[in-house]
């Protein structure tokens, strides 16, 4: 049996050409490795420290188990539904309702745009720091990463072409940067450098509980977990995605975790939570303690070229998100408008970056940003495994992978949890998340009256036409 082909939609023209099958098994682990690894670890590791002192390891442990057991639940609906279009298809399969479909894909389209803004605030801080130009936020780090983004912009209106083997070799730039801190941490312990026993030390605020204070920790760490789920849209273009995506999107999960806890490891052996959460550029600050000969500026270029990455990839993502809403006739129809000679979404480009612009500007701080990314994710990935227990009663004729039962229970509940106030999450996230929400809602609404006046209904969308999820970290 082709499981390739068996549980297509039907409704589709027969003779519509397919996606060229080019991605065997390793080049799917490199995409999805490359697409977890980015702007989060690089960022936010002093930040969670922070918060749990020198058992920063942990939080990264506990987003880790939670982002494995969504993962169950995207491999069951991946191999179900291959088709590619992530948590829009699987949300209109489910609830079979428009809004609620527009709602989740307007969500994710606004997660590319946090993440995109948190990495261009790294970038600027890491830009910064590696070339000591002096500024330690503020006025100056805003404008290098308005300067940057406006770059971002530029090359997106230019048009850029993605091609898995372009995203080996910025999987490997970003790997080597990790890479790099994991040999100095292991180096420095074996020459006895460094203080091991930090690890250990679970330091919190005065007044807050250890098991709260790792919850909070968590809801941050977890943004650098996100990018897993954006395999899903190279399953149409994968060998027989059937049997190829369930061992190695958890082998890739799984690669990223260890890393992380690596890094994490590596990082507070050689430098005290309280400096490791000092500034904006904590994994300069481990190998300025662990190899002082090594050229900052080298590390330097390396975290901006994987924030970089992250940064063009997600207003890609959230442009071309923005112009498939519209050309399925649930955004208003300007945004669908394409440059004449570049043939690019420019309508779409701006709206994204002038959303990217703001943030960068009026909130500006990685955490917030950050964290929001992961908050937008959250609520997502609580749906995606809703809809896994809901579309257990539809069938369908090819064999594919089914996750225990429990799996996608625990992890609705614990995206739930997570999504929380009650997780100490900072009150700036949630305002983010409804603004940009509420702006969907509004141009939702300000479609259907367009819509109306000008008689256009609706296409009943299978939401792979409005677009997939993009690169997150």
């Amino acid at each position: 049996m082709n499981h390739a082909t068996d549980g297509r939609d039907q409704g589709k023209p027969a003779a519509e050409p397919s996606l060229h099958r080019v991605m065997g098994p390793w080049l799917l682990l490199l995409f999805i490795v490359g697409d977890i690894l980015g702007t989060g670890i690089y960022a936010l590791t002093g930040k969670v420290a922070n918060l749990v002192g020198g058992a920063v390891w942990l939080p990264f442990l506990l987003a880790f188990v939670v982002a494995l057991l969504t993962a169950f639940s995207y491999l069951e609906l991946v191999t179900k539904y291959p088709r590619a279009a992530g948590a829009a298809l699987y949300t209109h399969r489910a609830f079979g309702v428009h809004f609620i479909t527009f709602i989740v894909a307007f969500a994710v389209m606004s997660s590319g745009i946090t993440s995109a803004s948190t990495a261009s605030r790294a970038f600027a801080a890491n830009f910064s720091e590696a070339f000591n130009l002096g500024f330690e936020g503020g006025f100056g780090i805003t404008m290098i990463g308005l300067a940057f983004m406006g770059l971002i912009a530029i090359v997106n209106l230019r048009g850029v072409g993605e091609s898995v083997k372009l995203n080996v070799v910025l999987t490997c730039v970003e790997l080597s940067g990790l890479l790099l801190i994991i040999v100095i941490g292991l180096w420095a312990i074996g020459a006895g450098q460094g203080d091991v026993s930090r690890i250990f030390e679970f330091k919190v605020a005065e007044g807050a509980g250890m098991l709260w204070a790792a919850i909070a920790a968590t809801t941050l760490a977890f943004f650098a977990m996100v990018g897993f789920e954006d395999s899903v849209n190279m399953v149409e273009e994968t060998k027989d995605p059937v049997r190829t995506f369930p061992k190695i999107l958890i082998l890739g999960v799984c690669i990223t975790g260890a890393i992380y806890l690596l890094v994490s490891i590596s990082a507070i052996t050689l430098v005290p939570a309280h400096e490791l959460g000092e500034g904006e550029t904590p994994l300069l600050k481990v190998v300025a303690a662990g190899a002082p000969n090594f050229p900052l500026s080298i590390f330097g270029f390396i975290t901006m070229f994987a924030v970089a990455n992250s940064a063009l990839l997600n207003m890609l993502m959230a442009s071309r998100l923005i112009y498939g809403m519209s050309r399925e006739h649930v955004l208003p129809p300007v945004f669908g408008k394409v440059h004449a000679v570049r043939r690019t979404p420019f309508i779409a480009i701006a709206f994204t970056t002038l959303l990217a612009f703001a943030l960068i500007t009026f909130v500006g701080e990685v955490p917030a940003l950050g964290g929001t990314t992961a908050l937008l994710l959250i609520c997502v990935f609580t749906i995606v495994n809703v809809a896994v227990l809901v579309l257990r009663g539809d069938s369908v004729e090819h064999a594919h992978f089914r996750a225990p039962t429990v799996i996608p229970v625990l992890g609705a509940a614990s995206c739930a949890f997570l999504a929380g106030p009650w997780t100490g999450r900072d009150p700036i996230q949630y305002q983010i998340a409804g603004a940009l929400i509420a702006l969907g809602v509004v141009l939702w609404g300000l479609t259907v009256w367009i819509n109306r006046a000008t008689g256009v209904t609706p296409s009943d969308p299978l939401p792979e036409d409005i677009g997939g999820e993009g690169p997150r970290n």
